[in-house]
């Protein structure tokens, strides 16, 4: 069973663009059908769609379709994610 942390820290590495579902997995053992489960279940409606859409197709999401030179798991530029909120920028 997962820890609130671990739900929290899933569903962050969900959202962050250049973490794939494959380091997700190494991490947690869950694969991207579990971690679209978790999501689901997690975050409201609204927000469902809108990480769906977003990640629908993004080649960073999956190990197998990324380019080569990315050698990072997030962009310098992701906000900070906690309690399942996207911080403001100050």
């Amino acid at each position: 069973m997962l820890s609130p942390e671990d739900i929290d820290r899933i569903i962050q590495m969900a959202w962050e663009d250049r973490t794939p579902f494959e380091a997700i997995e190494a991490q947690f053992g869950l694969t991207e059908d579990h971690v679209v489960e978790l999501m689901r279940k997690n975050l409201k409606r609204s927000s469902w769609r809108l990480w769906r859409a977003r990640v629908n197709g993004r080649k960073t999401k999956f190990g197998k379709l990324r380019a080569e030179e990315v050698d990072r798991f997030h962009s310098a530029r992701q906000r900070a994610i906690s309690s399942h909120k996207i911080a403001k920028r100050p």
